[in-house]
Protein backbone atom coordinates (compact mmCIF):
# COMPACT_ATOMS: atom_id res chain seq x y z
CA UNK A 1 0.00 0.00 0.00
CA UNK A 2 1.03 3.33 -0.89
CA UNK A 3 0.08 6.56 1.03
CA UNK A 4 0.01 10.43 -0.37
CA UNK A 5 -0.57 12.97 1.88
CA UNK A 6 -1.56 16.88 1.19
CA UNK A 7 -1.89 19.72 3.50
CA UNK A 8 -3.37 22.25 1.59
CA UNK A 9 -2.31 25.15 4.69
CA UNK A 10 -4.96 27.16 5.99
CA UNK A 11 -7.13 26.49 2.78
CA UNK A 12 -9.98 26.31 5.16
CA UNK A 13 -12.48 29.66 5.47
CA UNK A 14 -15.49 31.22 5.37
CA UNK A 15 -17.49 32.56 2.74
CA UNK A 16 -16.20 35.52 1.02
CA UNK A 17 -18.65 38.17 -0.35
CA UNK A 18 -15.57 38.23 -3.56
CA UNK A 19 -16.95 35.10 -3.98
CA UNK A 20 -20.32 35.16 -4.49
CA UNK A 21 -20.78 33.83 -1.06
CA UNK A 22 -18.32 30.92 -1.27
CA UNK A 23 -15.75 29.82 0.36
CA UNK A 24 -12.36 29.40 -1.58
CA UNK A 25 -12.90 25.47 -1.69
CA UNK A 26 -15.97 26.16 -2.92
CA UNK A 27 -15.16 28.23 -5.28
CA UNK A 28 -12.10 26.80 -6.70
CA UNK A 29 -12.11 24.93 -9.69
CA UNK A 30 -10.66 22.18 -8.60
CA UNK A 31 -11.66 18.33 -10.27
CA UNK A 32 -9.40 16.12 -9.12
CA UNK A 33 -9.96 16.43 -5.22
CA UNK A 34 -13.70 16.84 -5.98
CA UNK A 35 -13.58 13.14 -7.53
CA UNK A 36 -11.85 12.42 -4.57
CA UNK A 37 -14.14 13.45 -2.17
CA UNK A 38 -16.96 11.65 -4.18
CA UNK A 39 -15.14 8.31 -4.12
CA UNK A 40 -13.93 8.56 -0.68
CA UNK A 41 -14.83 9.51 2.96
CA UNK A 42 -15.12 12.96 3.69
CA UNK A 43 -15.75 14.73 7.23
CA UNK A 44 -14.63 17.70 9.63
CA UNK A 45 -11.96 17.92 11.98
CA UNK A 46 -10.37 20.24 14.43
CA UNK A 47 -6.48 20.20 14.57
CA UNK A 48 -6.19 22.64 17.41
CA UNK A 49 -6.95 21.33 20.79
CA UNK A 50 -8.52 24.95 23.04
CA UNK A 51 -5.61 24.89 25.68
CA UNK A 52 -3.69 26.05 22.47
CA UNK A 53 -3.16 28.80 19.60
CA UNK A 54 -4.62 27.94 16.46
CA UNK A 55 -0.70 27.78 14.99
CA UNK A 56 0.68 25.34 12.05
CA UNK A 57 3.11 24.05 14.77
CA UNK A 58 0.44 22.57 16.75
CA UNK A 59 -2.35 21.71 14.01
CA UNK A 60 0.60 20.31 11.49
CA UNK A 61 1.32 17.69 14.40
CA UNK A 62 -2.18 16.70 14.96
CA UNK A 63 -2.68 16.48 11.52
CA UNK A 64 0.75 14.51 11.13
CA UNK A 65 -0.91 12.06 13.90
CA UNK A 66 1.18 13.52 17.25
CA UNK A 67 -1.37 14.43 19.81
CA UNK A 68 -0.04 18.76 20.72
CA UNK A 69 -1.33 17.67 24.40
CA UNK A 70 1.44 15.30 24.70
CA UNK A 71 4.16 16.47 22.46
CA UNK A 72 4.21 19.77 22.08
CA UNK A 73 6.38 22.16 23.42
CA UNK A 74 6.67 25.20 21.62
CA UNK A 75 7.11 26.16 17.86
CA UNK A 76 11.22 26.89 17.84
CA UNK A 77 12.20 24.11 18.80
CA UNK A 78 10.53 22.24 15.63
CA UNK A 79 12.34 24.57 13.38
CA UNK A 80 15.79 23.87 15.16
CA UNK A 81 15.30 20.35 14.27
CA UNK A 82 14.52 21.22 10.49
CA UNK A 83 18.35 22.55 11.23
CA UNK A 84 19.76 19.33 12.81
CA UNK A 85 19.95 21.58 15.66
CA UNK A 86 20.31 19.37 18.84
CA UNK A 87 18.83 20.71 21.81
CA UNK A 88 20.02 20.10 25.48
CA UNK A 89 17.86 19.40 28.21
CA UNK A 90 18.37 22.94 29.26
CA UNK A 91 18.02 24.85 26.00
CA UNK A 92 15.84 27.13 24.59
CA UNK A 93 14.78 28.05 21.33
CA UNK A 94 13.08 31.08 20.40
CA UNK A 95 11.21 31.88 17.01
CA UNK A 96 13.15 35.35 15.31
CA UNK A 97 10.91 37.16 12.44
CA UNK A 98 12.18 40.20 11.06
CA UNK A 99 9.44 42.64 10.67
CA UNK A 100 8.07 45.64 9.71
CA UNK A 101 6.71 47.90 12.72
CA UNK A 102 5.23 51.07 12.00
CA UNK A 103 4.19 53.94 14.49
CA UNK A 104 2.49 56.45 12.60
CA UNK A 105 0.85 58.55 15.97
CA UNK A 106 -1.37 55.84 16.94
CA UNK A 107 0.94 53.21 18.65
CA UNK A 108 2.93 50.18 16.86
CA UNK A 109 1.56 48.26 14.19
CA UNK A 110 2.50 44.99 13.10
CA UNK A 111 3.10 46.44 9.16
CA UNK A 112 4.37 43.45 7.71
CA UNK A 113 5.40 40.20 9.81
CA UNK A 114 7.82 39.00 6.91
CA UNK A 115 9.53 42.12 6.11
CA UNK A 116 8.60 42.60 2.38
CA UNK A 117 9.75 39.12 2.09
CA UNK A 118 13.29 39.61 2.92
CA UNK A 119 15.92 37.50 1.32
CA UNK A 120 18.34 34.96 3.03
CA UNK A 121 21.32 36.86 2.32
CA UNK A 122 20.06 39.77 3.69
CA UNK A 123 19.12 38.20 6.97
CA UNK A 124 22.20 36.58 7.49
CA UNK A 125 23.70 40.36 7.36
CA UNK A 126 20.86 41.46 9.41
CA UNK A 127 21.39 39.09 12.69
CA UNK A 128 25.56 39.33 12.23
CA UNK A 129 24.28 43.22 13.56
CA UNK A 130 21.34 41.94 15.68
CA UNK A 131 24.33 39.62 17.30
CA UNK A 132 26.84 42.22 17.90
CA UNK A 133 23.71 44.03 19.80
CA UNK A 134 23.16 41.81 21.62
CA UNK A 135 26.31 41.34 22.85
CA UNK A 136 26.68 45.31 23.71
CA UNK A 137 23.54 46.02 24.80
CA UNK A 138 22.87 42.76 27.12
CA UNK A 139 26.50 41.85 28.61
CA UNK A 140 24.94 39.68 31.39
CA UNK A 141 22.55 37.70 28.93
CA UNK A 142 25.11 34.91 27.99
CA UNK A 143 24.11 32.10 25.94
CA UNK A 144 22.32 33.40 23.15
CA UNK A 145 22.81 33.25 19.85
CA UNK A 146 20.80 34.56 16.82
CA UNK A 147 20.76 31.50 14.04
CA UNK A 148 19.52 32.56 10.39
CA UNK A 149 17.15 31.01 8.78
CA UNK A 150 15.19 31.23 5.11
CA UNK A 151 13.91 34.65 4.34
CA UNK A 152 12.17 36.38 7.67
CA UNK A 153 11.70 33.00 9.13
CA UNK A 154 15.44 32.51 11.82
CA UNK A 155 16.31 31.52 15.15
CA UNK A 156 17.38 33.09 18.52
CA UNK A 157 19.05 29.99 20.66
CA UNK A 158 20.03 29.62 24.22
CA UNK A 159 22.24 27.43 25.15
CA UNK A 160 23.16 26.44 29.05
CA UNK A 161 26.45 25.91 28.92
CA UNK A 162 29.69 27.72 31.07
CA UNK A 163 27.28 27.93 34.13
CA UNK A 164 24.65 30.28 32.31
CA UNK A 165 21.12 29.71 33.16
CA UNK A 166 18.06 30.41 31.30
CA UNK A 167 15.46 33.24 32.23
CA UNK A 168 12.80 32.05 30.45
CA UNK A 169 9.90 29.57 31.93
CA UNK A 170 7.04 27.48 30.74
CA UNK A 171 4.62 29.59 31.60
CA UNK A 172 5.79 32.07 28.89
CA UNK A 173 3.67 32.78 26.49
CA UNK A 174 4.42 34.61 22.91
CA UNK A 175 2.09 36.23 19.60
CA UNK A 176 3.22 34.95 16.40
CA UNK A 177 3.39 38.15 14.71
CA UNK A 178 1.36 36.38 11.96
CA UNK A 179 -1.65 36.53 14.00
CA UNK A 180 -1.42 40.56 13.88
CA UNK A 181 -1.12 41.84 10.74
CA UNK A 182 -2.16 45.20 10.33
CA UNK A 183 -2.96 45.32 13.60
CA UNK A 184 -2.21 47.08 16.53
CA UNK A 185 0.51 45.27 18.95
CA UNK A 186 0.72 47.35 21.78
CA UNK A 187 -1.25 44.11 23.62
CA UNK A 188 1.34 41.61 21.93
CA UNK A 189 4.34 41.38 23.46
CA UNK A 190 5.76 38.59 25.22
CA UNK A 191 4.06 37.39 28.84
CA UNK A 192 4.95 35.04 31.70
CA UNK A 193 8.70 34.11 32.83
CA UNK A 194 11.53 35.83 30.80
CA UNK A 195 9.37 37.83 28.90
CA UNK A 196 11.04 41.18 30.12
CA UNK A 197 14.19 40.12 28.21
CA UNK A 198 12.57 39.13 25.12
CA UNK A 199 10.80 42.02 24.85
CA UNK A 200 13.63 44.11 25.33
CA UNK A 201 15.54 42.27 23.07
CA UNK A 202 12.80 43.37 20.79
CA UNK A 203 12.80 46.79 21.21
CA UNK A 204 16.52 47.17 21.14
CA UNK A 205 16.39 45.62 17.96
CA UNK A 206 15.40 49.12 16.24
CA UNK A 207 18.36 50.47 16.63
CA UNK A 208 20.80 47.65 15.75
CA UNK A 209 18.73 47.58 12.42
CA UNK A 210 17.85 51.28 11.58
CA UNK A 211 20.79 51.79 9.76
CA UNK A 212 22.50 48.83 8.80
CA UNK A 213 23.41 49.20 4.98
CA UNK A 214 20.65 46.37 4.15
CA UNK A 215 18.09 48.43 5.45
CA UNK A 216 19.63 51.39 3.38
CA UNK A 217 19.32 49.50 -0.09
CA UNK A 218 16.18 48.14 0.26
CA UNK A 219 15.15 51.77 1.22
CA UNK A 220 16.27 52.71 -2.40
CA UNK A 221 15.04 50.06 -4.48
CA UNK A 222 11.28 51.23 -2.66
CA UNK A 223 11.09 47.55 -0.45
CA UNK A 224 10.18 47.41 2.77
CA UNK A 225 12.65 47.51 5.60
CA UNK A 226 13.50 45.22 8.36
CA UNK A 227 12.58 47.45 11.50
CA UNK A 228 12.94 44.85 14.27
CA UNK A 229 13.39 41.17 14.98
CA UNK A 230 10.00 39.60 16.81
CA UNK A 231 10.31 36.67 18.95
CA UNK A 232 7.57 33.91 19.88
CA UNK A 233 7.19 30.21 19.69
CA UNK A 234 9.38 29.83 22.44
CA UNK A 235 9.79 26.04 23.82
CA UNK A 236 12.34 23.45 24.76
CA UNK A 237 13.26 19.94 23.48
CA UNK A 238 9.90 17.81 22.68
CA UNK A 239 10.35 14.03 22.82
CA UNK A 240 8.60 12.63 19.42
CA UNK A 241 8.41 8.36 18.87
CA UNK A 242 9.00 7.49 15.58
CA UNK A 243 6.06 7.39 13.19
CA UNK A 244 6.95 4.09 11.86
CA UNK A 245 6.46 2.83 15.41
CA UNK A 246 3.21 4.57 15.74
CA UNK A 247 1.79 3.51 12.41
CA UNK A 248 3.96 0.74 10.69
CA UNK A 249 5.29 2.89 7.93
CA UNK A 250 8.01 5.07 6.65
CA UNK A 251 7.44 8.45 5.55
CA UNK A 252 8.81 11.48 3.41
CA UNK A 253 7.99 15.47 3.47
CA UNK A 254 8.27 17.68 0.70
CA UNK A 255 7.68 21.42 1.96
CA UNK A 256 9.52 24.53 1.67
CA UNK A 257 8.79 25.53 5.39
CA UNK A 258 11.14 24.47 8.26
CA UNK A 259 8.01 23.87 10.62
CA UNK A 260 7.14 21.00 8.49
CA UNK A 261 10.84 19.76 7.95
CA UNK A 262 11.41 19.76 11.62
CA UNK A 263 8.30 18.10 12.54
CA UNK A 264 9.47 15.75 9.62
CA UNK A 265 12.98 15.21 11.52
CA UNK A 266 11.48 14.74 14.76
CA UNK A 267 9.05 12.01 13.39
CA UNK A 268 11.83 10.21 11.65
CA UNK A 269 10.56 11.05 8.13
CA UNK A 270 13.85 11.69 5.50
CA UNK A 271 12.50 15.37 3.69
CA UNK A 272 12.82 15.76 -0.23
CA UNK A 273 14.11 19.07 -1.24
CA UNK A 274 12.58 20.46 -4.31
CA UNK A 275 13.66 23.81 -6.07
CA UNK A 276 11.61 26.67 -6.55
CA UNK A 277 9.70 25.12 -3.38
CA UNK A 278 9.13 28.41 -1.79
CA UNK A 279 6.85 28.60 0.85
CA UNK A 280 5.35 30.99 -0.66
CA UNK A 281 2.26 31.95 -3.48
CA UNK A 282 5.32 31.57 -6.00
CA UNK A 283 6.35 28.08 -5.13
CA UNK A 284 6.71 25.79 -7.91
CA UNK A 285 3.56 23.15 -7.55
CA UNK A 286 4.57 21.25 -10.40
CA UNK A 287 7.97 20.67 -9.19
CA UNK A 288 6.56 19.24 -6.16
CA UNK A 289 4.11 17.05 -8.06
CA UNK A 290 6.69 15.48 -9.47
CA UNK A 291 8.88 15.21 -6.54
CA UNK A 292 6.20 13.18 -4.80
CA UNK A 293 5.94 10.91 -7.62
CA UNK A 294 9.33 10.42 -7.55
CA UNK A 295 9.38 9.51 -3.87
CA UNK A 296 6.45 7.36 -4.20
CA UNK A 297 8.52 4.94 -6.36
CA UNK A 298 10.50 4.18 -2.76
CA UNK A 299 8.55 5.53 0.27
CA UNK A 300 5.76 4.36 1.83
CA UNK A 301 4.19 7.63 2.04
CA UNK A 302 5.25 10.95 0.81
CA UNK A 303 3.35 14.31 2.64
CA UNK A 304 3.28 17.38 0.48
CA UNK A 305 2.89 20.57 2.60
CA UNK A 306 1.99 23.42 0.77
CA UNK A 307 2.24 26.74 2.50
CA UNK A 308 0.83 28.90 0.01
CA UNK A 309 -3.19 29.27 0.85
CA UNK A 310 -1.96 29.81 4.29
CA UNK A 311 0.38 32.96 3.06
CA UNK A 312 -2.80 34.34 0.48
CA UNK A 313 -5.47 34.15 3.64
CA UNK A 314 -2.68 36.16 5.78
CA UNK A 315 -2.96 38.65 2.67
CA UNK A 316 -6.43 38.99 2.92
CA UNK A 317 -6.63 37.98 -0.77
CA UNK A 318 -9.33 35.44 -1.41
CA UNK A 319 -8.18 35.42 -5.03
CA UNK A 320 -4.69 34.31 -4.36
CA UNK A 321 -6.29 31.78 -2.14
CA UNK A 322 -8.70 30.19 -5.09
CA UNK A 323 -5.48 30.70 -7.23
CA UNK A 324 -3.52 28.08 -5.14
CA UNK A 325 -5.72 25.65 -4.75
CA UNK A 326 -6.46 25.93 -8.16
CA UNK A 327 -2.78 25.09 -8.54
CA UNK A 328 -2.78 22.42 -6.10
CA UNK A 329 -4.92 20.59 -7.58
CA UNK A 330 -3.83 21.00 -11.34
CA UNK A 331 -0.30 20.52 -11.12
CA UNK A 332 0.32 18.45 -7.58
CA UNK A 333 -3.32 16.22 -6.98
CA UNK A 334 -3.86 15.02 -10.55
CA UNK A 335 -0.61 14.23 -11.49
CA UNK A 336 -0.12 12.10 -8.08
CA UNK A 337 -3.22 10.68 -8.53
CA UNK A 338 -2.60 9.56 -11.88
CA UNK A 339 0.40 8.10 -11.32
CA UNK A 340 -0.72 6.38 -8.11
CA UNK A 341 -4.24 5.02 -10.33
CA UNK A 342 -1.31 3.76 -12.51
CA UNK A 343 0.14 1.53 -10.09
CA UNK A 344 -2.63 0.36 -9.00
CA UNK A 345 -4.03 -1.00 -11.99
CA UNK A 346 -0.96 -3.33 -11.54
CA UNK A 347 -1.39 -4.31 -8.12
CA UNK A 348 -0.14 -1.70 -5.64
CA UNK A 349 -2.96 -0.38 -3.98
CA UNK A 350 -2.80 2.99 -2.39
CA UNK A 351 -4.70 5.66 0.14
CA UNK A 352 -4.85 9.51 0.18
CA UNK A 353 -5.38 11.94 2.82
CA UNK A 354 -6.26 15.52 2.07
CA UNK A 355 -6.89 18.03 5.10
CA UNK A 356 -5.88 21.52 6.17
CA UNK A 357 -4.35 22.17 9.51
CA UNK A 358 -6.58 25.09 10.22
CA UNK A 359 -8.36 28.15 8.91
CA UNK A 360 -6.96 30.86 7.83
CA UNK A 361 -9.59 33.74 7.52
CA UNK A 362 -9.27 35.70 4.79
CA UNK A 363 -11.43 38.03 6.52
CA UNK A 364 -9.06 38.46 10.01
CA UNK A 365 -5.93 37.05 8.22
CA UNK A 366 -5.52 35.31 10.94
CA UNK A 367 -5.21 31.56 12.39
CA UNK A 368 -8.04 30.09 13.25
CA UNK A 369 -9.18 26.76 15.25
CA UNK A 370 -12.38 25.09 14.23
CA UNK A 371 -13.39 22.43 11.55
CA UNK A 372 -11.34 21.71 8.43
CA UNK A 373 -13.06 19.51 5.91
CA UNK A 374 -10.51 15.98 5.30
CA UNK A 375 -11.00 13.17 2.51
CA UNK A 376 -9.91 9.86 2.80
CA UNK A 377 -10.03 8.15 -0.55
CA UNK A 378 -8.61 4.65 -2.31
CA UNK A 379 -8.61 1.36 -1.79
CA UNK A 380 -10.67 -0.36 0.55
CA UNK A 381 -12.43 2.87 1.45
CA UNK A 382 -16.26 3.30 1.10
CA UNK A 383 -17.44 6.68 -0.39
CA UNK A 384 -20.14 8.70 1.53
CA UNK A 385 -21.88 10.53 -1.16
CA UNK A 386 -20.46 14.29 -1.01
CA UNK A 387 -20.17 15.69 -4.75
CA UNK A 388 -17.55 18.22 -3.88
CA UNK A 389 -14.67 19.04 -1.50
CA UNK A 390 -15.33 21.71 0.52
CA UNK A 391 -16.11 23.13 4.04
CA UNK A 392 -20.08 22.50 3.20
CA UNK A 393 -20.27 18.93 1.51
CA UNK A 394 -17.80 17.64 4.21
CA UNK A 395 -20.43 17.89 6.97
CA UNK A 396 -22.18 15.39 4.88
CA UNK A 397 -19.65 12.74 7.09
CA UNK A 398 -18.43 12.49 10.16
CA UNK A 399 -16.96 14.96 12.57
CA UNK A 400 -13.78 14.13 14.17
CA UNK A 401 -13.67 15.91 17.30
CA UNK A 402 -9.90 14.82 18.07
CA UNK A 403 -7.60 15.60 14.91
CA UNK A 404 -4.65 13.93 15.72
CA UNK A 405 -6.71 10.35 15.06
CA UNK A 406 -7.20 11.37 11.31
CA UNK A 407 -3.94 9.90 11.04
CA UNK A 408 -4.83 6.65 11.99
CA UNK A 409 -7.65 6.64 10.17
CA UNK A 410 -5.91 6.62 7.35
CA UNK A 411 -4.67 3.06 8.03
CA UNK A 412 -7.88 1.55 9.25
CA UNK A 413 -8.47 -1.85 7.36
CA UNK A 414 -11.67 -0.68 5.94
CA UNK A 415 -13.53 -2.62 3.24
CA UNK A 416 -15.04 -0.58 0.19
Amino acid sequence: MKYFVLIPDGAADEPQESLGGKSPLEYASIPTLDRLAMQGRVGLTNHVPDSFNPGSEVACMSLMGYDPMKYFTGRAPLEAAAKGISLGPEDWAVRCNLVTIEDNGDGPVMADFTADHITTDESVSLLEAAQKGLADDFPEATGWEFVPGISYRNLLLFRAKDGAASELGVDLRTTAPHDRVKQHIADAFPRGTGSRLLTEIMGHSETWLKDHPVNASRRNKGLGIATHVWLWGAGQRPAFESFKSKYGVQGTMITGVDLLRGLAALAGWRCREVKGATGYLDTDYAAKGQAAIDELRTSDLVCVHVEAPDEAGHEGNASAKVKALEEIDEKIVSPVIEYLEQQASGGEPYRVLVCPDHPTFCSTRMHSRGLVPFIIAGSGVKGVSAQTYDEKAAAVGETLAQGSTLMAALFEDTEG
